[in-house]
């Protein structure tokens, strides 16, 4: 079990640093019968404002894009194609719309197996992420090097037009790498050069 990120922490503007920074944080999904299930974040895409056209905030606020103009710490959960249930993060403050799709976890690659595979639904859509939707990240103190991070665009979001489609927005790492990864040196205090008069 580890310290469940709060609301606050995912209010900043900076989308697409908040969104690097949920790799290896942990998706836990507390199910209705209370079996609790914990799932490293490998893979996310960032999704910033009204003026990404690959943002569903692109057409301002609808019915649908509203909870995209909440304050960040919330779940956006949609339907796609009919078919599969999409679940992201609402970051940022107030009234500026952006989110982080989880695409992938430890054992699951591709948005609509995750949310298959936890129960994720729309019923989520709006919810807070914390223990009372069931649905919350956690720092278990797992730390992804960034040379281990790599940047891709965003898939499927053609229809963003070249500038939008070939951000570098999604992040992804492979597990067992982690593993593989020797640990960064520890930095040493500087001690005070003496002043030589």
């Amino acid at each position: 079990m580890g310290r469940i990120i709060k609301a606050k922490a995912l209010q900043s503007t900076k989308t697409v640093a908040l969104a690097r920074g949920l790799l290896g944080r942990h998706l836990v999904r507390r199910r209705p019968d209370g079996r609790v299930e914990a799932r490293l974040i490998t893979e996310v895409e960032a999704y910033h404002g009204e003026s990404d056209l690959a943002c569903h905030a692109r057409a301002g606020r609808t019915r649908r894009t509203g909870v995209l103009y909440a304050a960040g710490g919330i779940w956006y959960v949609y339907l796609c194609y009919g078919i599969h249930e999409m679940l992201n993060l609402v970051v940022g403050p107030r009234d500026r719309p952006a989110a982080i799709l989880i695409r992938g976890v430890e054992g699951l690659n591709g948005p609509g197996r995750v949310t298959k595979a936890l129960g994720i639904d729309r019923k989520l859509n709006a919810a807070k992420a914390g223990r009372n939707s069931g649905l919350w990240i956690e720092d278990r103190g797992v730390r992804v090097p960034r040379r281990l991070v790599r940047s891709t665009p965003r898939i499927g979001v053609d229809y963003a037009g070249p500038v939008w489609a070939k951000k570098l927005w999604r992040f992804t790492f492979d597990p067992p790498e982690i593993a593989k990864s020797p640990p960064a040196p520890r930095r040493r205090k500087s001690s005070p050069v003496p002043n030589r008069a």
